[in-house]
């Protein structure tokens, strides 16, 4: 026998359930806003703040592209320079249900890192990174409409230690337009 819906549960999941349909999809349209905004080109510098590389100073050129179609997400492409070695670097991010799936470079199967999980709040996206057994986080955020800081950060012994942080400016034509009277 199935149980009764008592009155008060009843009537409280009739009110909750289309607002919490809407604030999925309010939710929805804030990520992929979030992604819009982080559209174009970032230039900046970095610095590995920790392990074996601790203090080499670097460059990025990045541009953004917006994932197409309904689902949040972002496309990153561009280099990253060390005196006058050049990496290629790029990401795609992309929704997986109520989370975010993608990768770094390659991989975690090559010579990069897999996006396993990752949630969009305000100014800032916060995404799961792996590779073998190294676990971590990339957060990206927004300052302004045109500086952004992301960190990474690896977990050793149960704590979140970063390792490389970024700022990143966008960058704006400056170029004015008038008329010629």
């Amino acid at each position: 026998m199935y149980p009764r819906c008592i009155s008060i549960f009843c009537a409280a999941a009739a009110v909750l359930s289309p607002l919490a349909a809407s604030t999925a999809a309010e939710a929805a349209k804030r990520d992929k806003a979030f992604f819009q905004s982080v559209a174009g080109n970032w230039k900046g510098p970095g610095e590995i703040v920790a392990g074996k590389y601790k203090g080499t100073k670097f460059t990025c050129d990045l541009t953004g592209v917006p994932q197409e179609g309904n689902k949040a997400g972002v496309k990153l492409d561009g280099t990253c320079r060390v005196g006058v070695f050049k990496q290629p670097m790029s990401a795609v991010i992309t929704e997986a249900g109520r989370s975010y799936k993608g990768k770094f470079l390659d991989g975690g199967a090559g010579k990069g890192l897999d996006i396993v999980s990752g949630a969009v709040s305000g100014d800032k996206v916060v995404l799961g990174i792996n590779r073998s057994k190294l676990n971590g986080a990339m957060i990206a955020r927004l300052e302004d409409d045109n500086a952004m800081k992301v960190t990474i950060s690896v977990e050793v012994e149960d704590k979140m230690i970063p390792v490389i942080g970024v700022t990143l400016n966008r960058q704006v034509d400056d170029i004015k337009v008038g008329s010629i009277e």
